[in-house]
C-alpha cells in the first residue's frame, strides 16, 4: 500500500494583529445550497447571487482600481501579465485608459470576457457585471473581439504574453477562438460558470454564440472549461477579486468560494469513496499558521525562514534583497495566513521566524524591528 505523510498542523502564536474580516463570505451565505447537486444546485446558487447591486458602466473605471490592482498598484491585465516573470508592459490606473490604440502597450480598456453581443449589447445588468468585466490591453481586446475562448493549434496572431488567436482544436468546435495563457484559464472558466448561474433562467432573449446557448455552455465549451478550472485552481488574486466585487455588487462568485460546486453541477459529482485507509501515519510536514496584520502600512507578503540548528541561525533578511522559495524559506501572500514546510527529517527539531514585508525585488522592505515572532517544533519518528 502507498505511504501517506500527513500534514502536522502546529497552531503557533504568530498573532500580532487582529484578523481582517472585511469582504469574507458572510455566515450562512450558501446555506440554501447545502446538499444539492445538478440543476437544483445551480438554481439555488442563482437565487443566492441574483439581484446584485448594479454598477454603472462608467463606474467600472474606478471599480477596477479596487478589483484588479496588482500588488505594485498597476493594472492586473490577464492578457499581458506574465505570472512569476516580467510583463512586456504595465498600465497605471486612470492615466492609461483608452483612448485610441494602434498596437499593444498603448492603453487599457474594459474587456467583456463574456462578449456583450452574446447577451444583446449594452443591456443591464450583464453589461457592467464586474465578474465578467476585466481590464485589458485595448489592442489585445480588439484582437479577441467577440470570439469564443478555446484552444488554438496554429495561431494567426499572438500577444506579447502568449495569448493566441486561431482555429480551435478542442473537440467539438473548429472556428476561430482566443486562448489566454494557462495561468488564467481557470479565472476565465469560473467567470463563465458564474454567468451560467447568475443569469440562469434570465437569458431567453440572449443571441448566444458558438460557445453558449443564452448563458448556458455548449457541450464542447463545458468540457473544456471543466478542464481549465481543474488545471488552474483558484488563486489568491481571484479570492481577493471576489471579496472586492462583493463589497461593490453585494454578490459573490460561488465557484471561487466553492470550486467543488462546478463538478457537482457540470461534472461527474463527487468521486467514489476510497477502498482502503492509509498506513505509516507520520508527521514529516509542518504547517504554520498566523493571523494577518490590520491597520496602516499593511505587509504585501511574509517571509518565513526555517533552521534545524536554532533560532540564532536564522538570518535577518536584508532590505532590497528578495529571498526565493526553497527548502528553508517560503514567501506567503498577505491573506493566506499559513504555509507548509515539507519533507522534513523525522525526530528533528525545527526553528521558524516570520518577517512581514512590502514591495518586491530591489524595492523589498522587511519588518525586522520589534518582536520578531518565532516557534520551534519536533517532527515525529
Amino acid at each position: 500500500m502507498n505511504k501517506l505523510f500527513c500534514t502536522f498542523i502546529i497552531p503557533i502564536q504568530l498573532i500580532v494583529w487582529p484578523l481582517l474580516l472585511f469582504g469574507q463570505i458572510p455566515p450562512g451565505y450558501y446555506d440554501n445550497a447545502a446538499g444539492l447537486s445538478g440543476t437544483p444546485l445551480q438554481s439555488a446558487l442563482h437565487n443566492i447571487i441574483d439581484n446584485h447591486t448594479v454598477r454603472s458602466y462608467n463606474q467600472l473605471w474606478t471599480d477596477l482600481q479596487v478589483t484588479d490592482d496588482k500588488p505594485n498598484g498597476k493594472v492586473w491585465d490577464i492578457y499581458s501579465d506574465i505570472p512569476g516573470g516580467t510583463p512586456p508592459y504595465e498600465y497605471s490606473f486612470g492615466s492609461d485608459q483608452c483612448g485610441t490604440y494602434s498596437q499593444e502597450g498603448d492603453c487599457y480598456n474594459r474587456e467583456h470576457t463574456f462578449p456583450k453581443s452574446w447577451f444583446g449589447g449594452e443591456v443591464s445588468p450583464m453589461y457592467s457585471d464586474l465578474f465578467q468585466v476585466m481590464p485589458a490591453d485595448g489592442y489585445v481586446n480588439s484582437q479577441r473581439s467577440n470570439y469564443p475562448y478555446g484552444e488554438v493549434g496554429s495561431y494567426t496572431w499572438i500577444s506579447q504574453n502568449g495569448s493566441k488567436l486561431g482555429s480551435c482544436i478542442y473537440p467539438g468546435y473548429s472556428s476561430t477562438v482566443f486562448e489566454p495563457i494557462d495561468e488564467y484559464k481557470g479565472d476565465v472558466a469560473r467567470n463563465y460558470f458564474y454567468m451560467a448561474t447568475r443569469y440562469y433562467g434570465e437569458d431567453g432573449s440572449w443571441p448566444g454564440s458558438g460557445m453558449v446557448d443564452g448563458s448556458q455552455l455548449k457541450e464542447w465549451a463545458k468540457n473544456m472549461l471543466l478542464e481549465w478550472s481543474n488545471g488552474d485552481q483558484v488563486s489568491q488574486k481571484e479570492t481577493d477579486r471576489n471579496n472586492a466585487i462583493y463589497n461593490l455588487q453585494n454578490n459573490r462568485n460561488p465557484f471561487i468560494d466553492h470550486p467543488e460546486y462546478i463538478e457537482l453541477i457540470w461534472g461527474d459529482g463527487l468521486a467514489d469513496e476510497p477502498a482502503y485507509q492509509a498506513d505509516n501515519f507520520a508527521a514529516q510536514n509542518i504547517t504554520l499558521t498566523w493571523t494577518d496584520a490590520t491597520g496602516t502600512y499593511l505587509p504585501d507578503s511574509y517571509l518565513i525562514r526555517m533552521s534545524d540548528t536554532g533560532f540564532d541561525a536564522i538570518a535577518i533578511p536584508v532590505d532590497g534583497t528578495s529571498v526565493s522559495d526553497d527548502f528553508w524559506n517560503i514567501n506567503v501572500n498577505y491573506g493566506e495566513e499559513n504555509c507548509m514546510f515539507k519533507n522534513l527529517d523525522p525526530n528533528t527539531e525545527y526553528y521558524f521566524k516570520i518577517f512581514g514585508y512590502s514591495g518586491s525585488e530591489t524595492y523589498i522592505d522587511y519588518k525586522t524591528d520589534g518582536n520578531i515572532l518565532q516557534v520551534s517544533i519536533t517532527t515525529s519518528n
